[in-house]
């Protein structure tokens, strides 16, 4: 009878103390923003596959945190916000979606399929986050690509493409829209350079 004595004002004591503890933060869940993409103009598809492999990244950057780097040497994330991927599955999908608006691949695949392909669109995404610069934010994209030739095992070019694009603010939103118009540039970039390479993988 005293053991169940006891244990009553020990149970009503855990009971308590597991109401008082902090709830654990729900974070917002971002998706990487876009421009309207533009109608195509009426044009003739390169007679080539184009399979878009999620590039390479290092384990910072390698997961659905939103990045920054307050100083140099230094990396931490934005508290309480997500992005809805992984950054390198954002990334490849975004540039999958801008070729696809360009309207000049009409064989095109991602890795996740792992459909085959002519040429293979890979690389490294050294850079996907918020930079301050003189005490202002700007949102950094730094991609190193690289392009091969599937059947022939070889690589026909690479470059690296990087985009600096300024944050009208400090707030996480207005850090997701500028996101979104750097990988705008970037992506403009790549579809650019990628048909004009992808030719040489014939």
């Amino acid at each position: 009878m005293k053991r169940a004595r006891l244990a009553t004002p020990l149970l009503l004591a855990l009971l308590t103390a597991c109401s008082i503890l902090p709830k654990a933060e729900t974070p917002k869940i971002y998706t990487l923003p876009a421009a309207p993409g533009a109608r195509p103009a009426a044009t003739t598809p390169v007679p080539w596959a184009l399979r878009i492999a999620a590039p390479n990244a290092p384990r910072a950057l390698d997961n659905a945190r939103i990045a920054v780097v307050p100083e140099s040497n230094q990396i931490t994330v934005y508290a309480g916000a997500r992005w809805s991927d992984s950054t390198t599955h954002l990334f490849r999908d975004r540039l999958a979606d801008a070729f696809r608006d360009s309207g000049r691949v009409a064989a095109l695949s991602t890795d996740e399929s792992n459909l085959g392909a002519d040429v293979e669109l890979g690389g490294a995404l050294t850079a996907f986050q918020t930079e301050y610069v003189g005490g202002k934010p700007e949102v950094v994209i730094r991609y190193d690509a690289v392009l091969a030739a599937t059947r022939k095992h070889q690589i026909v070019g690479s470059r690296r493409f990087e985009v600096h694009e300024p944050v009208d603010g400090k707030d996480v939103p207005r850090v997701v829209e500028a996101f979104g118009r750097a990988m705008d540039k970037v992506s403009r970039e790549v579809v650019g350079w990628t048909l004009e390479t992808g030719a040489a993988a014939k």
